[in-house]
C-alpha cells in the first residue's frame, strides 16, 4: 500500500517510531520504513546490535546516523536478538535503498506475542492519520 509517495507493504506491522515488523512464527524482523528513511536522509552509519541481547518493547537497542540526524532505534517487541544484519556495517545505505529488503536491522525471538497488538497495519485509518500528521510536521 502507498500512503502518498511512501510504500508500506500490507504484510508488515508498523509502530509510531517509523519502524516495521515482519512476523514469521515466533521471530520478528525489524527495519526502518520508507517514510522513516526519507526523514533521516542518507544513512551513513548503523550500530548493529549484538546477537543474544535481550530487548524490551519501546526501549532503544541500536542507533542510526545520517548527515543530519543521529537517532536511536526502539524495539517493536520484547525478545532476544537472534540475528543482526551485519551487512549494514559495510553498506548502511541499504536502509535507504532497500528499507523492506536488505536494509533490515535485526531479528528477535518474540517474548510476548500480545505486544504485537499495539502495532498498526497500513490499512488502519489511525496509521494513515499518523503518517499524514508526520508529513505535515516534517514538511514532507
Amino acid at each position: 500500500m502507498h500512503i502518498d509517495q511512501y510504500e508500506f507493504p500490507d504484510d508488515l506491522l508498523y509502530d509510531d517510531k517509523h519502524c516495521w515488523a515482519r512476523v514469521e512464527g515466533s521471530v520478528l524482523t525489524q527495519g526502518f520504513t520508507d517514510f522513516g528513511q526519507a526523514l533521516a536522509n542518507e544513512i551513513m552509519y548503523v550500530e548493529v546490535p549484538r546477537v543474544g541481547r535481550s530487548v524490551k518493547r519501546g526501549e532503544p537497542f541500536m542507533s542510526l546516523e545520517s548527515g543530519k540526524w543521529v537517532g536511536r532505534v526502539y524495539a517493536t517487541a520484547s525478545g532476544a536478538i537472534v540475528e543482526a544484519n551485519k551487512g549494514l556495517d559495510r553498506e548502511p545505505t541499504a536502509v535507504n535503498t532497500s528499507p523492506y529488503g536488505d536494509g533490515w536491522f535485526a531479528r528477535f525471538e518474540i517474548a510476548d506475542p500480545a505486544e504485537l497488538a499495539s502495532l498498526w497495519r497500513p490499512s488502519n485509518p489511525a496509521f494513515q492519520t499518523f503518517i499524514a500528521a508526520e508529513r505535515k510536521k516534517y514538511g514532507l
